[in-house]
């Protein structure tokens, strides 16, 4: 079995060494690269090995790249420090992950459901490239909404995201306030919204309503396991955190 590995820190690349010849007497490493420049020259002038070990982060960027500049032939397993929930679901997948630091289980596990996959993977198989832009998704910050566009006093008006207290429903329209008590309508649903806001500062704590953690001035219980906050700017709504979003609010607040 055939094996590149594309890592860039020395001690990580000595550990796989040593791991592969502890788990699988047949895993050969014929390439080593610690690049995207690296990698492309060595799938360049090399045959296709049987397997990729890819760390996820290289010195000159994330291995994403190397995707878009090469046609990947064979199966790659990443190894990564990510955090395992956020990558859970690609322990189903045809391409596997691995957790720094790798364990031998661990690695041996995937190196036999790899030899599994082998016998039916083809090279015109899209998997590979429907799971690394799904992982390029998972991994890679979300750009979240910095300001709103929006009519007041006949005109229209750009508000920054920082500025916004909190949004809410009133009636078949949202609106939200900022610091100066000024409403304004907003043309989005609250599901949409949801989408769109950092969930670092702003919190959805019912159907009706989403709060900066800077514009709650006080929180106290509230009949039904609830709680109810105290806004500034004030708001003729009740602002009432939904029985099953107070535990959420409770981290969320105190993080």
């Amino acid at each position: 079995m055939k094996i590149l590995i594309i890592e860039d820190e020395d001690l990580a690349v000595k550990k796989l060494q040593k791991t592969l010849a502890t788990v699988d007497t047949t895993a050969n490493v014929v390439g080593i690269a610690d690049s995207i420049k690296g990698s492309v020259e060595w799938l360049t002038a090399n045959p296709s090995p049987d397997l990729i070990l890819m760390d996820i982060e290289l010195a000159d960027g994330q291995s994403f790249e190397i995707f878009n500049l090469i046609d990947i032939k064979c199966p790659v397993i990443f190894t990564t420090s990510y955090d395992e929930y956020a990558l859970k679901a690609f322990k189903v997948n045809s391409v596997d992950y691995l957790l720094k630091p790798i364990q031998n289980d661990e690695l041996q596990a995937a190196l036999e459901k790899f030899k599994k996959l082998s016998s039916t993977y083809k090279p015109t198989d899209n998997s590979l490239e429907k799971i690394v832009k799904e992982l390029q998704q998972k991994l890679q910050p979300k750009e979240y909404r910095k300001r709103f566009l929006v009519k007041y006093s006949a005109k229209l008006v750009s508000i920054e995201v920082k500025d916004i207290c909190y949004f809410y429903s009133d009636g078949r329209l949202n609106f939200f306030k900022t610091p100066d008590n000024k409403r304004y309508a907003v043309d989005y649903t609250m599901d949409e919204l949801e989408e769109m806001l950092e969930p670092e500062h702003f919190f959805r704590i019912s159907r009706a309503f989403y709060v900066s953690v800077g514009c709650i001035t006080k929180i106290e219980d509230y009949f039904g396991n609830r709680l109810v906050l105290l806004l500034n700017p004030t708001v003729d709504k009740e602002a009432i955190v939904s029985r099953e979003k107070v535990t959420d609010f409770k981290k969320w607040m105190g993080k």
